[in-house]
This record gives C-alpha cells, structure tokens and sequence, in this order.
C-alpha cells in the first residue's frame, strides 16, 4: 500500500509554470554549449614512393578529442502541439588532431586541424506531452555548415563547405520567468570533406598524406543549453 501511495504522489499534477508558452506560434531564444569536433577517415593504404625509391606506408586517425564551444540563436516556429520547425543560426569553436603514422618505420606526423563552423541547422523537433514542468523531444534534421577558418599549405586541406545531418535529443524544463532546454546532439557529415586536388602545396611531398585518404567526413557531439 505505501510503495502505490508513493507511485501516486511522484504522478501527481503540479503548479505549471508558464502554462501558455507552448501557445505561441514563434519562440526564440539564444543557446550555449560545448561540442566535440571529429573525422571519420578511411585510408586507402596505397604507398608513397620517396625519394630514395622506398615505399612508405601512411595511415591517419583522430586518437583524442578536445572539447569547443558553441554559440547561437534560436527561432523556432510552431506547426502544431507536436511538431515545430528550428533554424538555429550557430557558430561552432573547435580543433582535431590529425595524426599521421608510417607502418614500416614508425614515423608520426601530427596536425592540428582548427575549425569555426557557421551551421544554419533547420530541424524538425517532435515534441511529448509536457507533464508538470517538463517536456521531452527528439530532433531531427539537416545543417549546412561552413568553416571560416581553412588553413592552406598543410598535410590535409579540408573544404569549406559540407551538410550535416542531426539527430538528438532535448527536454524542455519550465521555470517561473524562462524556459531552459537541454539537448544531446550528433551531427554526421554527409560529404567527403578532404580536398584531394592540392593546387595550395609549394613542397610536392606533403601529397603523401592527402594521397594516402580516400575519403574523410566530419563528425561532431553538441550538448547544448538553449534559454527562451
């Protein structure tokens, strides 16, 4: 009897804060997070021939990971009491480390790959119903996204420009002056981001490392505070 007392008690309906808020058509706001920036590459494993006629082996990975920030507004506008479309102007502050290591001989070559992306997501958001003063939601969407900050005449140039896809997580926590939201996201870049053609090199050698990928796509985990 008291376990289905305290069942009762932990269901029971509370005050709500702001109780017409979901009325709105239009909602904005600014959001505040860290992120952490990855690539997804895939070596081809064919050999660099250098300049003794020896054959030389590279392969690259991302092994750690330094957390960034992020900044940005939020505009999202209603389409009914489940359903609401974000665009969610961000920049994103981050780094990676590419490390580059030859098979036979052990040699590492590291690069630090600095990125400000602008992403313009546009997400559909599919909301729960809200109980008490909060509201759960998945996300789920499309992202262009440009790197302002591509640095030429290093072992990877990386393009400009790419669309991510995004899916997370949120949920909606109502307070008596503002609504407070935070969310997991995972964004997947669905271009291959690697410039191959290196027109920016003045020493012909460092080809070995853009040679040595087939492709390489940008990935990255966003947990966000968003306030409204």
């Amino acid at each position: 009897p008291l376990a289905g007392a305290g069942h009762l008690c932990a269901q029971e309906r509370k005050i709500q804060n702001r109780p017409y808020l979901d009325d709105r058509v239009w909602h904005y706001g600014f959001l505040v997070g860290i992120n952490i920036q990855d690539l997804a590459i895939a070596n081809n494993g064919l050999p660099y021939i250098n300049s003794d006629g020896i054959a030389e082996y590279w392969y690259a990975d991302v092994p750690e990971y330094t957390p960034g920030f992020s900044v940005g507004i939020l505009g999202e506008l209603k389409a009914n009491d489940w359903l609401s479309v974000r665009l969610i102007p961000t920049m994103h502050f981050g780094d990676k480390k590419a490390v580059f290591k030859e098979q036979r001989s052990g040699k590492v070559v590291e690069q630090y790959i600095k990125s400000t992306y602008l992403s313009i997501p546009v997400d559909l958001k599919i909301n729960a119903l809200r109980f008490n003063n909060y509201r759960p939601y998945v996300i789920t969407g499309l992202a262009p996204t440009f790197d302002l900050t591509v640095k030429k005449g290093k072992e990877l140039l990386v393009k400009p420009s790419d669309l991510l896809f995004e899916i997370g997580m949120g949920l909606d926590l109502y307070y008596p002056f503002f609504k407070m939201i935070p969310e997991l996201k995972f964004c997947f870049g669905l271009n291959s981001i690697i410039e191959q053609y290196r027109t920016d090199l003045s020493d012909a050698s460092l080809l070995k490392y853009s040679n040595s990928i087939n492709s390489m796509y940008s990935r990255m985990i966003v947990l966000t505070l968003y306030f409204e």
